[in-house]
């Protein structure tokens, strides 16, 4: 497969966020790193476009950032054989068109066909990446690519300069003051910062009894349109932007929903960071800040086991009373536990858990960005 490659990444907003933020992010960093020729087929575009507020959501097809956007919908039209990208990732399991899908196996030479699978830190995860899975009447393989937390896996989404920006925001705390400002927040010195993304089922009302009766100052920034009746009901009122609430040693304020490169700026701004599936969560991570993860929630408690998994792996370089305290929280937080009883443990061990951070992503910078290992796989099979 020559150097000049088209891709096709068809994407189904399941997650309001989360896999169309995963997608956006993989298309730009392809076009943009790679001069890989995208098209991103998109089936909701209005949770797209709060994370992206130049997308029209009506447009059938629009150039952005150098992705061809087009809308994904019953009655669209198919490319033609020819027009079938040279490789087509179906993201998470998306169910490409019955149309589309005999569109590529008529294309004279066949595209290279990834399912882009869900981030896990399960062991299995090594022994089924990259595996085929022949098409039963089609002449067509689709192969799976799994993120991961080894090298076994495809590694996790980073752009390149990554480490670098979230260097030179972090050395400049005039920086850092300014983007807070901007978001109507001005906090005290001495308070911990905070910020809070998760699912309706996080347990919001303990985690604030917790901050509101703990002994330190802690301010926390909620984007609008999450866990808004969670926090109107705890609070008696919900605040109007640049408003402060304010409950013992607690402060509370909601602040913008924010686009993709601003909201890395806030995870870097702040001193522990509540994030929810998978985009926030690898973020977070590459924030090197302490963080919590609310994992979406999954029939019979599988999610239980991948949460487990990951904190089998994050844990294992932290000294056992650091780790009994950081899995009692994600625990708690993820339905299982006191959240408000496992915050002080957890609170006194956030300066272990920051120093934890660097070397974390160190090695996980150690196993390649995503993207790159994709095309690297693409090539390789193609």
């Amino acid at each position: 497969m020559g150097v000049a490659l088209t891709l096709d990444l068809f994407c189904r907003v399941v997650d309001n966020y989360g896999d169309i933020g995963v997608c956006w992010r993989l298309a730009r960093q392809l076009a943009d790193e790679h001069g890989v020729s995208v098209r991103l087929w998109v089936d909701e575009m209005r949770s797209f476009q709060r994370i992206c507020a130049a997308i029209d959501p009506t447009a059938e097809e629009q150039l952005l950032q150098g992705v061809t956007v087009r809308r994904w919908h019953e009655g669209m039209a198919i490319p033609a054989p020819a027009q079938v990208a040279d490789a087509v990732i179906e993201a998470f399991g998306c169910a490409l068109p019955a149309e589309y899908i005999a569109a590529m196996a008529a294309r004279p030479r066949r595209p290279v066909w990834i399912n882009l699978e869900y981030l896990s830190a399960e062991d299995w995860v090594a022994g089924c990446h990259g595996l085929p899975s022949p098409h039963p009447q089609l002449p067509l393989t689709k192969h799976f690519f799994f993120p991961g937390f080894d090298a076994g896996s495809g590694g996790l989404l980073a752009e390149r300069g990554l480490e670098q920006q979230r260097a030179a925001f972090i050395s400049d705390p005039q920086r850092k003051a300014r983007f807070l400002a901007s978001l109507g927040v001005r906090p005290q010195p001495d308070a911990t910062i905070i910020s809070l993304f998760c699912y309706p089922e996080a347990p919001v009302s303990a985690l604030l009894d917790a901050l509101r009766d703990d002994h330190r100052p802690s301010l926390l920034l909620a984007p609008q349109g999450v866990a808004n009746e969670r926090l109107a009901a705890w609070a008696g009122r919900l605040p109007a932007h640049g408003d402060v609430v304010r409950s013992g040693s607690l402060s509370l304020q909601i602040v913008p929903f924010m686009d993709q490169p601003e909201y890395d700026r806030l995870l870097w701004s702040c001193g522990l960071n509540f994030v929810r599936g998978e985009d926030s969560m690898v973020r977070a991570q590459w924030a090197q800040r302490p963080l919590v993860w609310h994992i979406y929630p999954q029939q019979e408690d599988a999610h239980r086991v991948k949460l487990d998994a990951f904190l089998a792996r994050f844990c294992s370089g932290l000294a056992p009373e650091a780790a009994l305290a950081c899995r009692a929280a994600w625990h708690a937080w993820n339905g299982d536990g006191d959240m408000r009883g496992s915050w002080p443990a957890f609170r006194d061990v956030l300066p272990e858990l920051q120093a934890h951070m660097p070397g974390w992503c160190a090695g996980l910078r150690q196993l390649g960005d995503l993207a790159g290992n994709l095309l690297e796989f693409i090539r390789r099979v193609g």
